[in-house]
């Protein structure tokens, strides 16, 4: 997402011209493209798929609604296993329409991951249970802390429900970095994600993500405990930004792993 502007095959000439070897998707592009289409290209180009984003949005109360959510993220595992990663991230979903049930909501994400957990392990497939920072909560994400997170995760085995992290959600957060070794001690630290943060933010909050180094975000701390509490695995940026957008993408993508090696 962070160069939304490239198709797939542009990607991924971009990513072989650089030396990047991973790359995580988003659904949306992958549909566009053909899910083994997506697949076969990856391959060619040599990218590994770190994650696949995104499933969620289980917090529905109708119950013809729940069943349309949760059929939904039974095909975005298949997906994720097509691709060859073992990480879907969830987005968990926010207030349904006239609700001000939080609790209840997040009840609804615990059943959910009840059938979808066991589903994803057969497949090879974990799902990592993202937080948004709390200006989300309402319409896109009750999960708000890795606190919360955690929490929905530890009623499964960890090798079904794990967490995300990304720092543009949760730096703001001081019990975050005691939540990170805790997330490493259960193995439930599926996925790392960087975006900093920038204001003012944009109307709609949602493209407000900043390039790496420009906003308030301490990289080199929160690289520390991630890989004090274990994490070896990839480190994704996502940036939602309609600037950077607007740029040539191969540009943007070159500027963000130059900022990457210098936060790192």
């Amino acid at each position: 997402m962070t160069v939304k502007q490239l198709s797939l095959p542009e990607l991924a000439d971009a990513c072989g011209v650089l030396g990047v070897s991973a790359v995580g998707l988003w659904r949306e592009p992958v549909a566009e493209y053909g899910l083994d289409a997506t697949a076969k290209l990856m391959r060619a180009a040599g990218l590994t798929v770190t994650t696949l984003c995104r499933g969620g949005f289980l917090t529905a109360v109708d119950p013809h609604a729940r069943v349309v959510a949760l059929d939904d993220n039974r095909r975005a595992v298949d997906e994720a296993a097509a691709l060859g990663t073992d990480t879907l991230v969830l987005v968990s979903g926010g207030l349904p329409p006239g609700s001000r049930d939080l609790h209840g909501a997040r009840e609804r994400i615990a059943d959910a991951l009840a059938e979808l957990g066991p589903y994803a392990r057969e497949r090879g497939v974990r799902l990592a249970v993202e937080p948004l920072h709390p200006m989300y909560a309402a319409d896109r994400c009750v999960v708000s802390t890795l606190g919360q997170a955690l929490d929905l995760a530890e009623r499964f085995p960890a090798d079904q429900v794990g967490v995300c992290v990304d720092t543009y959600h949760v730096w703001w957060d001081d019990r975050a970095p005691a939540e990170i070794a805790r997330a490493g001690a259960g193995g439930r630290l599926h996925a790392y994600q960087l975006a900093d943060w920038t204001t003012p933010l944009p109307a709609g909050v949602l493209e407000g993500r900043g390039q790496l180094g420009d906003g308030s975000v301490d990289f080199g701390a929160w690289h520390a405990r991630v890989a004090a509490a274990g994490y070896t695995g990839p480190v994704e940026v996502e940036l939602f930004n309609a600037e950077l957008w607007a740029r040539d993408g191969r540009e943007v993508l070159a500027e963000t792993l130059a900022r990457f090696r210098e936060v790192g």
